[in-house]
């Protein structure tokens, strides 16, 4: 096996394809290899399948910015009054988006976003509960149950789009004729979210 040094490797015409290796090779790149100079285009055909067994950083995007959050203490909601949910306590906040004393998710990225709000009460109904989520104040998604008998609870989930300045809080209501308790815990009673790749 031959070794070739050289710094620079062009077609014959200065234009078109250049061909590394033949079909069923395997072409081996040395660590802390930069492959393009700043500002090159690199194109993979249609056709061809890129695998990675090893890690990737830097490509295809990342899930996030990400957070889980939770309360962690129960809390009265009062009938016939939409409250925001003091989701106070984290699981994970990836980039630090999530306030635990303002309760909201400042994503800071522009992009779309999955976010999940998931509640529960305990008491007998027989009326409406309701999962909100809020985008700077006002409310984007939600979902009613009614006719509840009891301990009952829900889920709400969305695509969002959020500029670097959007924030995004989840709230709840209940119309039961009396204060009603909303559970906390992180089994019961959790806000969470996460950045879309590509978006």
């Amino acid at each position: 096996m031959g070794t070739i040094k050289t710094t620079n490797i062009e077609t014959i015409t200065g234009s078109g394809t250049l061909t590394l290796g033949q079909s069923g090779e395997t072409i081996s790149i040395p660590t802390n290899t930069t492959l393009g100079a700043s500002g090159s285009t690199i194109t993979i055909p249609s056709g061809c399948t890129i695998t990675n067994n090893g890690t990737q950083t830097g490509f295809g995007g990342t899930m996030t910015p990400a957070f889980s959050a939770y309360s962690t203490i129960d809390r009265g909601i009062a009938s016939a009054t939409t409250t925001l949910v003091q989701i106070n306590a984290e699981n994970f906040d990836t980039d630090s988006c999530y306030d635990t004393s303002t309760y909201k998710f400042t994503p800071g990225v522009a992009g779309k976003y999955f976010l999940y709000f998931r509640y529960f009460y305990t008491g007998t109904f027989s009326s409406t509960i309701r999962g909100s989520i809020y985008k700077n104040g006002s409310e984007v998604a939600h979902n009613d149950f009614t006719h509840i008998q009891s301990d009952n609870g829900g889920v709400i989930s969305t695509i969002v789009t959020s500029d670097t300045d959007d924030y995004f809080q989840a709230y709840t209501f209940q119309d039961s004729g009396s204060s009603r308790s909303l559970v906390g815990g992180s089994t019961l009673n959790e806000f969470c979210g996460f950045k879309l790749i590509g978006t």
